[in-house]
């Protein structure tokens, strides 16, 4: 017996168009939507439409929901950021973000060289009487963790039995950028400051709700959530294992004789 196929009712255009055939070039097969992107763990099949206000809602209202929901989510970290952030209770670390900011308006000039800017920030807050040093993370490839390494200040106040550790960093908003951000994931970069100064805890929890916050965003896109933004690579850059230094020029300016121009 002759098993039939789903597309024996059909004429000759009607399977092209189901194959993606084109009839005027018979040896071309389309590959699919320009627009189609590879998912991973972190994302879902369903494309969904957009998290801002003025996205319209769907047919049955379903995507609609979802798009709510993701929405509130979004929310919710840029609230938790916004707490934890205007928070001044911390008397020390209010004192210590008005010097972050003087260092940086007054080594201005430096900011298109990270590095160097960075380490007149320390030797700053050093000659400030704080206990300020440069920290550098690195990480290898592990379990999906793409390997990197980043650099920032940070300050211990305290010995050694009961210290509390600051992190300090000079360009942290920008770190958070993505690729066609849904509006509230934008309202949420506005409120990130453009220089972070907190205890270590606090910046996890900013970490935490930031990158779940991404995640959100970028699958209202139709997106995937790159490596870099992933909640465990992010946590590796800021809170991973670490060296400190005091030293004012890197081991890599010293073989490239870079010209620093200390205050």
């Amino acid at each position: 017996m002759k098993i039939k196929r789903v597309t024996d009712p059909f004429d000759e255009n009607a399977k092209a168009r189901i194959v993606g055939v084109d009839m005027t070039r018979p040896d071309y097969i389309s590959s699919g939507s320009v627009h189609s992107q590879p998912l991973d763990d972190d994302a879902t099949s369903s494309l969904f439409l957009g998290c801002d206000d003025a996205a319209e809602p769907a047919a049955d209202g379903g995507d609609a929901e979802l798009d709510r929901s993701m929405c509130d989510s979004i929310a919710e970290s840029v609230d938790l950021i916004g707490r934890i952030v205007e928070d001044e209770r911390d008397a020390y670390r209010n004192q210590l973000r008005v010097q972050v900011s003087r260092a940086a308006e007054i080594f201005a000039c430096l900011r298109s060289n990270k590095q160097i800017m960075r380490r007149n920030v320390m030797a700053y807050l050093r000659n400030s009487g704080y206990n300020a040093a440069v920290c550098k993370t690195k990480w290898e490839s592990s379990g999906g963790l793409s390997g990197g390494s980043y650099e920032f200040v940070d300050v211990v106040r305290g010995d050694s039995a009961s210290a509390s550790r600051y992190v300090v960093d000079l360009d942290f908003a920008a770190e958070f950028a993505i690729a066609r951000p849904a509006r509230s994931y934008e309202c949420l970069l506005q409120r990130l400051p453009r220089i972070y100064v907190g205890t270590a805890e606090e910046l996890r929890q900013i970490l935490r709700a930031a990158s779940n916050a991404a995640r959100w965003s970028m699958k209202c896109g139709g997106l995937i959530l790159p490596p870099w933004r992933k909640q465990r690579f992010m946590q590796s850059k800021w809170l991973g294992p670490y060296r400190r230094t005091t030293s004012l020029i890197s081991s890599a300016a010293k073989r490239r004789q870079v010209p620093c121009c200390w205050f």
